[in-house]
Formats: C-alpha cells, structure tokens, sequence
C-alpha cells in the first residue's frame, strides 16, 4: 500500500494506457473496460478489412527504418496496392522497432532483411496493423465511447504514448487516446521523458503490474541505471496464493 501511495508516475503500453489512467484516477474502472472493449472490436474490424501484421525488428547500427518501409511501399504499388502501409508503429528501444501495415509489405521487408541490416525480423502473432493509419475505422467508435465517459485530470502523472509527455487534463486525455490507435507507441521516448534525471539523482523503484515482464526487459535497454530498480509484480501471483 504504501507503494502505491508514494507512486509520482504511471505509464502503459498501448491498451496498457488504459489501465494507468485508471490507476490515476482519471478514468473510472468500468467505463475503461467498456471503452476497450469497443476499442479491440472496432480495431478487430479495420483488421479484418485489409491483410495486414506486424513485425518485430532488431536492426544494426546502420538500419535505416524509413528508407526499409518506404522500398516496402513501392513494392506494394508494383504488385498492384493502392495507398500503401508500411511504418513503424512501435518504437521499443534503441535499435528495435515494431513496423506494421501490409502483409506483403512485410513479407517484403522479412525477404530483404539483410539489404536493410536487420538483425531479426519476425512476424507477431497479431491479426493487424495496430498503430497505423489501417485502424481508422475504429478512431469514431471510440471517439464516441469517451465523449460519454466521465474523465478527471489524473491524481499524478501519466505519459502518453502518442508523444512521450505528460497528460495535462481530460480534454487532452480524450483527444489522445482517440489519437493513439493510429499513432505509433513512442514507448522509447517515453522512457526517456520518465526517467529523465539531473546526474547524481537517484532513480524512483519501478513496477511493472500484470503478465510478463517484456516492459522491463525494454527499460534494462533503454535505462540500465533505473532498471536496477525495478520489480515485476505478477496480478496472478496473489490470486493463486489466495485459492
């Protein structure tokens, strides 16, 4: 408890912003999990219109990711696509990105890996290309859930994924969670912005809450000084103990 109580800062990944801005205080529990819901059928459905995925990439150096997506692009228009997508969606840490958009586009890149000095390209087992411009059929549904949702300024501060800083009120909440469908998780960025420090301060103790501990493997790349802090606290853990 009194961790909680300490607490300065929250961040999630993706849907994970959810459930910090609940933690915040900012969203209520039930009208969150209403929202995603509405928000994972809707971006279900822009999936199922296109055949798109993602694709996870650890590159060299020398790896130029905006060069490697824009090739995909014009590979796409040769075999016949109209207007395709190929960007990066998730920025992880240094030197690892998530690319999304679609399958050919990707199955491309998978093909060239070595030309664009990708270490590793492999496929996640996604149905979509979440974070792109192929999710704008599930921007109104969900713009329409959180105009009836009833949302605070959080208690303490919450990052957002769509540009790496704090939130300042509800209106700014709205309009970014709206904005994050289509709008790759500046995840790397974040990190920055939250573990930002004058040289010599020490770092705040970390948790990362619920399945697996992928966000602390991300901070030990990113900020290995303030990952030396950090915990993973399993929400199954204490259920398990309790039965």
């Amino acid at each position: 408890p009194q961790v909680v109580e300490r607490c300065v800062a929250a961040a999630g990944y993706s849907v994970g912003e959810f459930a910090a801005l609940v933690f915040a205080g900012a969203l209520g529990f039930a009208e969150a999990l209403y929202a995603v819901k509405v928000r994972a059928e809707a971006m279900q459905k822009a999936s199922e219109a296109v055949p798109s995925g993602m694709l996870s990439v650890v590159g060299r150096r020398e790896a130029n990711y905006k060069f490697a997506c824009l090739e995909a692009r014009k590979h796409c228009e040769s075999l016949g696509i109209e207007n395709p997508v190929c960007t990066v969606s998730n920025f992880l840490f240094p030197d690892s990105r998530v690319i999304a958009g679609h399958l050919q586009a990707l199955e491309f890149l998978q093909e060239n890996a070595r030309k664009y000095y990708f270490k590793r390209a492999k496929m996640l087992p996604v149905s979509g290309a979440f974070h792109t411009r192929l999710m704008e059929p599930a921007v109104e549904p969900l713009a329409e859930v959180l105009k009836s949702i009833e949302i605070q300024k959080p208690l303490l501060c919450v990052y957002s994924n769509v540009d790496g800083k704090k939130y300042m009120h509800s209106k700014h909440i709205q309009k970014l969670l709206v904005k994050q469908v289509v709008s790759p998780v500046l995840w790397e960025q974040t990190m920055h912005s939250v573990y930002e420090r004058k040289q010599g301060t020490e770092f705040p103790y970390t948790y990362e809450v619920g399945p697996g501990n992928q966000l602390g493997a991300i901070l030990k790349q990113c900020n290995l000084k303030a990952w030396k802090q950090y915990k993973h606290v399993d929400a199954l853990e204490d259920e398990e103990e309790a039965e």
